[in-house]
This record gives C-alpha cells, structure tokens and sequence, in this order.
C-alpha cells in the first residue's frame, strides 16, 4: 500500500508541537506493516543544517496560485528508513519559525498544492494522500477539485487526521482565487465560515475518512464545549469519523536504556527508580529523601494545560509533605506563579522556567507522580511516558487521558493513576490527596499501580496497526 504522509513538522527535523512526535514515529511503524510511506515537509530553514547536507535534488516543478507560476523544488532524504520529500521555496520557507506569519494561507496553500501534484513528479502513485491539521488540509480539497478532470486522481482516497481541532486556519475568502477555486466553493457546505474560509473545516468534509488522536476526543467534539465552532460539522460527518490514540517511541523513552536519567531501571528493579528522585533533589537544591512523594510536570504553561486548577490549590497543596518539580515555559502569568512559590517554599518546590530535553526525561524517571490536569488534552504523550517510567499520572479525564489512563479503583487495587471528571480545583486536590495517602499508607497498592502502568502496551506498533486498518477500510 502507497501513502504519502503529509505534515508541517516532523521530529528529527522541525518540531512546535506533538504533531512533530507523531510524523517522526507513525511512519517507521507503517513500513513494518508493509507499507511504502513517503513524507513530506516543508524545507523549512530552520532545518538543521546537518540534516541539509545529506539531501539530494530529486527535481522541480511549478505550481500554480492565481496569476503567480511558483518554483517548488523537492529534496529527498532518506532518514531511519524513511523516505522524506522537502518541498523547497524560499519566499515561503526561508523563516524563522514554521508557523504564526500574515501569510500563512498562502504558504500552505501552496505546500497543498505542491503535495497534491507531487506523486506525479516524484513516480509515485498514493493509494492513501494522509494529510495532518490546517496545514495540510486544502489537500483534501485540491484532490477532489482535480479527480473531475484528471484520471491519475480517480482512485486516490484521503485521510484527514485532527491533532487539535483548536488551530483551523481561519482565512479571508480571497484566498480561493489565489488556490485556483471557484465561488462554488464559498458556501455553508463548503469552506465556508462566517466571514471566512476554514482550512480544517474544508478537511472534514472533503477528506474520504477522518480521525482525530483519541477515540474519546473523537467523541468530545462533537459538543460545543470541545467542538471549537465547527462541532455541527463534526456532527453532520459523524459516519466517516474515528480516534486512533497516539503511541510513544520505545527506543526514545525507556528507563531500562535511556541514557539521559541517572539510573536505568525496569518493571522487574523498580526499587533502583528512587536513585533518579535523590539525584534530581540534589540537582535542584530541594532536600535528599527518598520518603517524600514527588509530583512532576513537564508542559507548556496556559489555560489548556490546567495551569488555573494548579493555581486555585498549589498553597494548599505545598502545605502537605512533597515534593513538586516543575520544567516550562508559557503565559507569563503561570511562569511567575511558579516562580514565586518555588521562591516561597524552596525546601518543596523548584520551578525551571524553560526546556530542556535531559531534565524532562530526569522529571518523568524521578517522580512518582505526573500531574496532567487538562481542560483539553486531544490525546496527550506525556502521561504515556509517565507510565513507561513507572510515574502514576494524576489526570483530568479530558479527550485522550481518558482513554489511556486507568484510574485506581480502591476496591480491586487495580489501575494505572488517578483521575477527575470536572474542572473543578479543589477535586483536583482531592485526587492528589488521594494518590499521596496511597503512597504513604498502602505500599503494595502503590506499587501494584506502577507495575500495571509500565506494563501497558503503548507502543507506536498498536497505533500503526489501527491506522493500517483505517487505510485499508478506505481503499475498499
């Protein structure tokens, strides 16, 4: 089966988000299910130059966008296994950062347009165009709009994956005429919304299927409070929507050979776990006790992350005997909260205001809980990770958390963390509690949940397995 995989990121090469983690790891677990993928990129030049030096021009072509007649070259590497095509065009490409420009619409338009052309230039026929969020979804578009005049498009099917149904790239309408679109096209039914054209919104309806990164945020956005303006649409496309949850790479996060923790361990030495607790106390000037519980957060500071439900408890919270280390950056309000209590009780709390790639492996292997409270959490990696270190995340039951997470059931001793239903602090608080009297008082409970959460199977290769299925259940 042909795929041709596109993304405006991917890990090694460009990342902004989780989006990157996904393009990186899905694809290598596709080719072992016998799939030839291609993925494709823009060569952005914030691409590390290293990376740079090992393509090799494979050809050039030119695309189309209203009166402008632009150069696309294509560059190819060969990456892990994988075959990557770097669309190259300096006028759009040549930035500092991927995304977040005044003419954005026009930067992926044309990427989508380049793509949709690119399996002719490059030889390769797609049975499945697997397309990623906003930046990739006018794909879906350009490919119906050339099957009514173009044979080579008449068995290609789409796939559309929503990672974050909150970015849509919402345009001005203008944009139609430089994408080659007729009027047609501004419509309830169509493209548009409101005022404007969505490029997610054109995703879902022109896409052959569509998925999003969890099966319960497939569900949750079908309501207003997740659906972001576009829930109706959702609804009216219920039949070609589905949730495939997201894995993680074994060969990056596994505490028995990573390289970046203090001391390697597995299910079968988890007694060798708290060696990494003392060594991250000592790195961050908090007391050495192996006792205390530790609650660990590696994440972007704002609103989604649940970052106001820590504020409204985190006084209460440092009241009890733990530990709390936390690594990130965001909004400048959360950034100085964290600052201020790390200043304030400097024996239970050390706050890092950045990323750094060693520390967050240190964090997830050193804690004992991963605090994950988010009000929106399509599918969410890191309390993933946090259970391939034996780390219980303590989460709210928000889109992919609720899928992944088994929460403690007091009666049986069975589970994988803890979790919450509502947005609501102070249960948040309690849960916390609740983890931390487990720990204290009811060892073989603690110790059970642990050995339950690193045995869970989240691996890419289950991931790819349901996404081989997809691709399959389309082409029929």
């Amino acid at each position: 089966m042909n795929i041709l995989y596109l993304t405006g990121e991917a890990v090694p090469f460009i990342k902004t988000g989780g989006l990157a983690d996904v393009a990186g790891s899905l694809p290598k677990e596709l080719i072992k299910l016998g799939c030839d993928i291609r993925v494709v990129l823009p060569l952005f030049s914030s691409i590390d130059e290293s990376y740079k030096a090992k393509m090799e021009k494979i050809t050039e072509f030119y695309v189309d966008l209203d009166w402008k007649h632009q150069y696309a070259g294509v560059y190819g590497l060969e990456f892990d296994g994988i075959k990557y095509y770097f669309i190259d065009n300096l006028e759009y490409f040549d930035r500092e950062n991927p995304y977040g420009y005044d003419d954005d619409a026009e930067r992926f338009i044309f990427f989508s347009k380049a793509c949709t052309l690119l399996g002719k230039e490059i030889n390769f026929k797609p049975d499945i165009i697997h397309s990623n969020d906003w930046h990739t979804a006018m794909v879906n578009v350009f490919v119906n709009d050339y099957r009514r005049g173009d044979s080579y498009y008449d068995d290609v099917r789409t796939l559309f994956t929503i990672h974050n149904l909150k970015y849509q790239g919402v345009f001005d309408p203008e944009y139609l005429r430089l994408a080659g679109l007729d009027g047609s096209y501004f419509n309830e039914n169509d493209l548009k919304f409101y005022d404007a054209i969505n490029f997610m919104k054109a995703g879902i309806i022109h896409a052959t299927a569509v998925n999003t990164v969890s099966e319960n945020y497939a569900r949750e956005i079908h309501y207003p409070f997740y659906g972001e303006g576009l829930d109706g649409v959702i609804r009216q496309y219920d039949y070609k929507l589905s949730g495939i949850v997201n894995g993680i790479d074994y060969s990056e996060w596994n505490p028995a050979t990573d390289q970046m923790i203090d001391q390697n361990y597995d299910i079968n030495s988890i007694d060798k776990k708290v060696l990494n607790k003392l060594a991250i106390q000592k790195l961050y000037g908090l007391p050495e006790r192996e006792d205390v519980p530790m609650i660990g957060l590696v994440s972007r500071l704002n609103e989604m992350k649940g970052m106001d439900l820590i504020r409204f408890i985190l006084e209460e919270l440092l009241q009890e005997d733990i530990q709390f280390v936390l690594l990130g950056t965001g909004d400048y309000t959360y950034e100085e909260m964290f600052k201020y209590f790390a200043r304030k009780y400097p024996e239970k709390m050390a706050s890092r205001i950045y990323f750094g790639g060693a520390e967050a492996h240190k964090i997830y292997a050193a804690s004992d809980f991963y605090l994950m409270p988010s009000i929106s959490e399509p599918c969410g990696i890191s309390q993933l990770i946090a259970m391939r270190y034996g780390t219980l995340p303590i989460v709210r039951e928000a889109g992919g958390l609720k899928d992944t997470v088994i929460p403690y059931n007091e009666y049986t001793g069975e589970g994988t963390g803890y979790s919450f239903s509502n947005i609501n602090a102070h249960e948040l608080l309690f849960t916390i509690k609740n983890a931390i009297s487990i720990y204290n008082n009811q060892e073989s409970d603690h110790e059970r949940l642990i050995k339950n959460a690193m045995s869970q199977d989240i691996d890419w290769n289950m991931s790819a397995g349901k996404y081989f299925k997809l691709y399959e259940n389309i082409r029929a």
